[in-house]
């Protein structure tokens, strides 16, 4: 089957999109490893071929009537207990390269201690895993840096604090190995399969079907890298295609009347006017700094002590919108500790930060060329209810009632045009 790749690489995350050759997307694919970006196209790609696997799976299992109405739950147990395996498996690559870091003058006196810590902290973790991914448990994010580093920051205070060790020694272990583990990406499916359940399907014709799914050749026909770390993508010039044309016409593609496109992603926003066929007309974008992106988010949930995803739902929690003057991320810190000692409401002064985001985003809509209905909105931030808000008001505010298009897949837009434009070089050619 011949297939055809978009990467988009991020600056926070990348992200890959696998069409086949009918221009149906078959799978999708995220990472959020930075540390490498060879790394984190491969990482990005095999995921969207792994997405692939089980979208191939969904489709034929759909043709056997034995599986009739159990299909859903099937294909959420194989996936679960395949992540499962997965995640163990890393986790033993980062013991293993944690206990490789425990050496040097920094140790002295404390290697065999730290050893220890250490084993015991990746012992608890290994006992957590079964949790995290039991049936029905819902898990803050399925990145493997984020799971393992929660979970290794918390049970590492606890080992510390019983062995009278230095929580810091420990930590600054754990932030050496995930460098390395990173670069490391994990196996694929057809590594694991059999590992992660597949040897519990007892009808014959599901293991059939199985078996041929697996054996279906994915080639890869053409790849088209874009995004913020393109540059760094190892492809060929004709192989690169801009962020701007990329993410004008995946939003063409998903939206077949857009005309005006906003993306606020990781570390910059663009505004892009696109014709009748996705082609880009004009833009704006600030590139500068990451001042009312993804980035400054980030800045400020760390500032407040909790989780990136936890923003939108606090800020529309408020009673008022406090005004924010500074969307500068080295001064916005100092201005949130400001209104916090003035007593101000954490829910109220993240309103207005939210609005001071979509603020500055208008600015560089009007001067790409204003809003035209269709309006589409992409990128991570689009998954923020309380951004979302604030631009809908604004949007009214300024040009009156447009229709905005918010994908629950708009983190991948760029990667959409990126795969449709290696899909014309070869079919449309």
């Amino acid at each position: 089957m011949q297939c055809f790749i978009g990467i988009d690489l991020g600056s926070t995350t990348t992200k890959a999109i696998l069409m086949d050759e009918h221009k149906n997307v078959l799978g999708r694919g995220i990472t959020n490893s930075r540390s490498n970006y060879d790394t984190a196209a491969a990482v990005s790609k095999q995921e969207a071929h792994i997405d692939s696997r089980f979208t191939l799976l969904r489709r034929e299992l759909s043709q056997l009537a034995e599986m009739e109405g159990r299909i859903d739950t099937f294909l959420s147990d194989l996936e679960r207990n395949f992540r499962r395996e997965q995640f163990l498996e890393q986790l033993q690559d980062l013991e293993q390269t944690c206990e490789q870091f425990v050496k040097g003058p920094r140790f002295q006196g404390l290697e065999s201690g730290v050893k220890g810590a250490i084993g015991e902290i990746f012992k608890r973790i290994r006992i957590q895993a079964r949790v995290l991914f039991a049936a029905g448990t819902a898990r803050k994010s399925d990145f493997f840096r984020d799971l393992a580093g929660s979970l290794y920051l918390a049970i590492a205070e606890e080992v510390c604090k019983d062995a009278g060790l230095p929580f810091d020694v420990v930590v600054s272990v754990y932030d050496k190995a995930i460098l390395e583990v990173e670069n490391r990406p994990p196996r694929g499916l057809n590594n694991l399969l059999q590992e992660s359940g597949a040897s519990d399907i007892t009808h014959e014709h599901v293991q059939g079907t199985v078996g041929r799914v697996m054996d279906v050749e994915l080639d890869e026909t053409y790849v088209i890298g874009t995004g913020y770390g393109r540059v760094r993508l190892p492809f060929s010039k004709e192989h690169i295609r801009s962020e701007i044309l990329c993410h004008g016409l995946g939003a063409h593609i998903m939206y077949n009347g857009t005309r005006t496109v906003l993306d606020i992603g990781g570390q910059d926003t663009k505004a892009i006017q696109v014709d009748p066929d996705g082609i880009v007309q004009n833009f704006q974008m600030n590139d500068r700094c990451a001042a009312g992106c993804g980035r400054y988010l980030g800045y400020i949930a760390d500032e407040m002590k909790i989780g990136l995803h936890e923003l939108g739902p606090m800020a529309l929690r408020a009673k008022k919108t406090v005004r924010i003057n500074s969307t500068c991320t080295v001064f916005a810190g100092a201005e949130l500790r400001d209104r916090l000692a003035l007593g101000e409401d954490r829910s109220d002064i993240l309103a207005g930060l939210h609005r001071s985001i979509i603020l500055r985003a208008m600015s560089i809509i009007a001067r790409s060329g204003g809003i035209t209905d269709q309006f589409t909105f992409t990128g991570g931030v689009a998954k923020n209810e309380a951004a979302v808000k604030a631009l809908q008001a604004l949007v009214e505010e300024n040009y009156g009632k447009v229709t905005i298009n918010i994908n629950p897949d708009s983190i991948y837009t760029g990667a959409l045009g990126a795969s449709t434009f290696a899909y014309r070089a070869v079919m449309e050619h």
